[in-house]
């Protein structure tokens, strides 16, 4: 007895039944989608706080939310500290002993530069002998910063007799590491009980008219808010004669050639 062959189903009939399939799918995906977003903690699960089941953060709070890092996590491991740390103090020293280095006063170096001119007078009216003398300083300056020379006192002695004396105040500075030669007048008179200087040095048989000085002179140096003073005292040889008489007359001062 033959078999009867089972009816073909049609093209039309097999999309009829994958319709209620694809739908089923469909009704499912929107099911899950309302699940709100879960986090998964073992056995129990809560609602995400933070995402309020949406499964993600609102813009609004975005500044507001913190964010926590495992302890474990390499990024809350200090990397080279020592090393930094080490860097950090040496580079602090080396700052602070150049500092040091530069804003420690250093030495300042004072030494006579010797007679520039010497100008000569003569007052027969007084037997005196005046005289001009312009001498100068050597100041060296050993510092990185500029030094003031804020005062100068000179006084020129004959015999131990002072016979004349000058003043004088915030004269000129000097720049860092740099050399200056400061010059300053002294205004001497040789007369009275030293009135024989006049009849040595007009004496027209004497070949020679040296007379011997002393000068002694104080400079105060000002840097930084502290001053340092020198005192220098020199003697000097001065030839007196009148080949060596300047022209004119100093302080009103008659004079003769």
């Amino acid at each position: 007895m033959g078999s009867v062959p089972a009816p073909s189903r049609s093209k039309a009939e097999d999309e009829e039944d994958e319709e209620p399939l694809v739908s089923q799918e469909a009704t499912a995906g929107q099911e899950v989608a309302k699940v709100p977003y879960m986090e998964v903690t073992g056995q129990d699960s809560v609602t995400c706080p933070t995402c309020r089941g949406h499964g993600c953060v609102p813009t609004e709070q975005v500044h507001e939310l913190v964010a926590l890092i495992p302890y474990s996590d390499q990024r809350l491991r200090p990397h080279r500290t020592k090393l930094y740390v080490l860097l950090s103090v040496l580079l602090c020293l080396l700052l602070s002993a150049l500092a040091g280095f530069l804003l420690f006063p250093h030495s300042l170096q004072v030494n006579h530069g010797g007679l520039q001119v010497v100008q000569v007078w003569f007052d027969s009216h007084h037997s005196a002998v005046l005289l001009a003398i312009t001498a100068s300083l050597r100041i060296r300056n050993s510092n990185f910063y500029w030094v003031a020379v804020s005062s100068l006192s000179s006084q020129v002695q004959y015999m131990n007799t002072v016979v004349g004396r000058q003043q004088l105040s915030n004269l000129t500075s000097i720049q860092p590491l740099r050399a200056k030669l400061v010059n300053f007048t002294v205004r001497a008179e040789l007369g009275g009980s030293l009135s024989y200087v006049y009849f040595f040095c007009t004496l027209p048989k004497a070949k020679v008219h040296n007379i011997v000085i002393l000068m002694r002179t104080s400079v105060t140096l000002s840097c930084l808010g502290h001053s340092t003073q020198s005192t220098l005292e020199t003697f000097h040889y001065l030839d007196c004669s009148s080949n060596s008489t300047g022209l004119g007359t100093p302080w009103g001062h008659p004079g003769t050639p």
